[in-house]
């Protein structure tokens, strides 16, 4: 089973992911990219970030139940974002250009999990709230179209940490037990 944890930044995802490793050591957990990339948020970021997301669902090696840490979608979104925002000017033609590498990876995914803005986290104050906003808004928009989600069920999620991590686990235990494993 592969999942994907999606998200603007500060929704959780993280705290997600730990806590529902955790409780499933079976689960590789793969971390965020831009731990894997690591240069300034920008244009050339989101690009790395989507391809390094997307080779790591595609692997051919990989096997085995994975939890990932934000999925092309998220990048995509973010172009999208800075696009809306005026600050890239061709970010629409880079969603274009890389939204078929993101199908193909969200192929290969069982199940999305959308992590709503909010829901009691703290934002800290030197976060990009504009970014945020419209990233989120720009992430719903591409979770709705089935030529980039693929076959994968999507699992909105708000709430508590531990009423996040319920329902994901009740969505884990729902899946078809030919996509588990």
């Amino acid at each position: 089973m592969r999942i994907v944890v999606s998200g603007t930044h500060a929704t959780g995802k993280s705290t997600l992911i730990s806590d529902f490793a955790r409780a499933h050591p079976e689960f590789t957990a793969l971390p965020d990219p831009f731990e894997l990339v690591g240069e300034e948020l920008g244009t050339g970021s989101f690009i790395a970030q989507l391809r390094v997301s997307a080779e790591r669902l595609l692997d051919p090696d990989s096997s085995g139940p994975v939890i990932a840490e934000r999925g092309p979608l998220d990048f995509l979104a973010y172009l999208d974002a800075l696009g809306e925002l005026g600050r890239a000017e061709s970010a629409a033609d880079l969603v274009r250009r890389e939204a078929p590498l993101a199908a193909r990876a969200m192929a290969r995914v069982d199940l999305l999990v959308l992590l709503a803005p909010g829901d009691g986290i703290t934002v800290p104050a030197e976060e990009d709230r504009e970014l945020r906003d419209t990233m989120a808004t720009s992430l719903i928009e591409f979770a709705d179209d089935p030529d980039l989600t693929g076959p994968a069920r999507i699992l909105e999620l708000s709430g508590t940490p531990a009423e996040r991590l319920t329902a994901l686990e009740a969505a884990v235990r729902a899946q078809p037990a030919d996509r588990i494993g």
